[in-house]
């Protein structure tokens, strides 16, 4: 049976910042053979269509009420411009209740400051776009001793990355899924990473073994 990878959309949404991660969770093209597949569904505050940032007309398949942690592989929070409002605050109680049942959570650029507003990363190692509008935006943030300074950050079962290295955080995703093997998942990275045709080559070899 295929575990879900469930997407949080919403108005303002970052899509730029997920579309390496749900290409390679949803095509399953370079997982290790025999692996678990994953079944992209999105969720929404409603069933009304969302507009994300690039203009990408959206309609959730399903609400926040109805995610569940039940078979889920994976909750992934896009950035985008609504993380400072209470809008947001139904998909926090969601991101605790997959992180008590053990199951990834990974988030990037705003939804990363929705974390720290929600004590979710006082404890936990973490990172973000900038230490300091953390503490600016989170007034009640305690977390500065767990705050790395690199592009992603895996703390038991929450990622947390910056804005601005999609690739990194795509790349932390999914060797913690463990669904590509360590020479595919470096040959994938360098590829995007260096544009370099010879990696491209090393990846499809990485596919015979």
């Amino acid at each position: 049976m295929n575990k879900i990878a469930y997407l949080y959309v919403f108005d303002t949404m970052a899509d730029w910042e997920i579309g390496y991660l749900t290409a390679e969770l949803h095509s399953g093209r370079y997982f290790k053979k025999g692996m678990t597949r994953y079944a992209l569904k999105t969720v929404g505050l409603t069933m009304d269509p969302i507009v994300t940032m690039g203009g990408v007309h959206i309609i959730p398949d399903i609400t926040v009420e109805a995610c569940t942690a039940d078979n889920a592989g994976i909750l992934i929070l896009p950035g985008g411009d609504t993380w400072l409002e209470p809008i947001d605050n139904p998909i926090m109680e969601k991101v605790k209740e997959f992180l008590v049942a053990n199951v990834f959570v990974a988030a990037i650029c705003g939804a990363t400051i929705s974390l720290a507003r929600a004590g979710l990363l006082d404890n936990r190692n973490h990172t973000s776009n900038d230490l300091g509008y953390v503490k600016t935006v989170s007034p009640n943030y305690t977390g500065e001793a767990f705050y790395l300074q690199e592009p992603a950050v895996t703390d038991g079962k929450l990622i947390t990355a910056s804005g601005i290295a999609p690739l990194e955080f795509t790349r932390e995703v999914l060797k913690k899924l463990d669904v590509f093997s360590l020479q595919t998942l470096e040959a994938w990275y360098k590829l995007y990473l260096t544009h370099d045709a010879k990696y491209f080559y090393e990846l499809m070899d990485s596919l015979q073994n």
